[in-house]
């Protein structure tokens, strides 16, 4: 062996015991925090276009946003559940990762909205003809949910003590296909659950994904409600006491699956939270011996399917929800350009995580996770951002409600693009794709 070979390979030696003394002596550290978010005022309603600018009326139940912060040392990863339609706006996305980094150290960040149809609109902003002098405090409440996640993360983030992981998952038959007519229809039926418990094995907090749009709720109710994700949550509390938060997945094309023992939100959300207690039941937490969160943040921008410059488009969806909705989102589709987001984070080498911010359909899902080699892989829908629906090519072909234009704004085969995206990103932080020296 050469004297260029022999440095090359002391060099790459002395790397890999670089990075396996680093990882035993790094933590694994977890923490919970939540804070109400409910909107104090009324408020337009979020999710049904038929309600147009119908207030709220009142509060069945409460709306939280809800951390769970994993600490491995070096870096900070904060997973947030609200019981809203959807993540906040970019901007304000981009104002809570700055301000947690500041005060908590947290360096990535996964925002998910359950997508209830009984939160309120987050779109409407303090200009002419979007929201100012005819809904003043719709135009502020973004603010103080901002504030809200803020808190809840920062709360998690001054809690962590020493943890354990594990993570389990069965399918379920409490979900359905709403879109297709062509059989089989696919599905999504996984119910994921990952378990963190204290180093002494005590259960700390569970995080539940799945995939059902929550509108059980009949639109005519005005009230705000977490719908059955907050039933499945608060059942969880009352029986395990355990804290748990609800990361909805790629349910652009799922609807709850309901019979008559499950058709209110709150047998519903009873029914799913005796199936996550099974599955966390029968998981084994273990301390990492190596710990570490990589992260990667892609953005996309797409031509849009409509000509929003179209002064007759704009005034159907003026038509279609309200003025000054429609007038606020139209800034972000300027030039008829509108940009996605995807969030791609690696825990411990194992447990990969994806969101992308809008409706995926199931079959996006279905593919990432059958295509992924991690341990575990899970989706999560309406993350940081949120751009209507994303269907697959072959939806899209067939049409109907979430699949053709007028709510999939996006380009044809987007969300492929995305999917795909997040799989060459989980493979390089698995260390998949090696420089290869020639002659070593």
């Amino acid at each position: 062996m050469n004297a260029r070979r022999v440095v090359l390979v002391c060099l790459v030696a002395a790397l890999c015991l670089a990075g396996a003394a680093y990882a035993e002596e790094a933590t694994f550290k977890v923490g919970f925090g939540k804070r109400d978010v409910t909107p104090r005022e009324a408020m337009p309603m979020w999710g049904y276009g038929d309600r147009h600018d119908a207030m709220s009326t009142g509060v069945l139940d409460p709306l939280y946003a809800k951390a769970i912060v994993i600490d491995v040392g070096a870096d900070k990863l904060a997973l947030v559940g609200l019981d809203l339609g959807r993540s906040p706006m970019p901007a304000s996305v981009q104002r809570i990762k700055d301000a947690v980094r500041e005060a908590s150290g947290v360096t990535h960040v996964m925002i998910s909205g359950s997508h209830t149809h009984h939160g309120p609109v987050l779109e409407l902003v303090d200009e002419p003809e979007m929201g100012r002098g005819t809904f003043e405090y719709a135009t502020k409440y973004p603010a103080e949910l901002e504030a809200g996640i803020v808190e809840a993360i920062n709360e998690a983030a001054s809690k962590v003590k020493d943890a354990r992981i594990g993570w389990g998952s069965k399918h379920i038959d409490m979900n359905r296909n709403r879109h297709t007519k062509i059989e089989p229809k696919p599905r999504d039926a996984e119910l994921s659950v990952i378990r963190f418990d204290t180093k002494r094995g005590k259960p700390l907090a569970l995080l539940v994904n799945f995939a059902a749009h929550p509108t059980n709720l009949p639109a005519a109710d005005l009230r705000y409600s977490a719908e059955y994700p907050g039933q499945m949550m608060d059942e969880i509390s009352r029986v395990m006491g355990v804290d748990s938060i609800f990361m909805q997945g790629a349910s652009g094309d799922m609807s709850c699956k309901k019979t008559s023992e499950t058709n209110t939100i709150e047998t519903f959300g009873k029914a799913l939270a005796a199936e996550v207690m099974e599955i966390a039941e029968g998981i084994e937490t273990i301390a990492p011996e190596s710990t570490s969160i990589q992260g990667q943040y892609d953005s996309f921008t797409y031509d849009t399917r409509l000509d929003f410059q179209n002064a007759m488009i704009v005034g159907l969806f003026q038509r279609a929800f309200f003025p000054e909705l429609a007038n606020a989102y139209m800034v972000h589709l300027s030039g008829n350009k509108y940009t996605a987001y995807l969030t791609t984070v690696l825990v411990n080498g194992e447990l990969a995580l994806v969101g992308g911010s809008g409706e995926f359909f199931c079959e996006h899902a279905n593919r990432l996770k059958a295509r992924s080699r991690a341990g575990k892989t899970l989706f999560f829908g309406y993350c940081n951002g949120h751009n209507m629906y994303f269907p697959t090519i072959e939806a899209a072909a067939e049409g109907g409600y979430g699949a053709d234009a007028t709510v999939s704004w996006v380009a044809l085969g987007a969300g492929e693009e995305m999917i795909n995206t997040a799989l060459i990103n989980l493979y390089k932080m698995m260390g998949a794709y090696k420089l290869s020296i020639p002659g070593l």
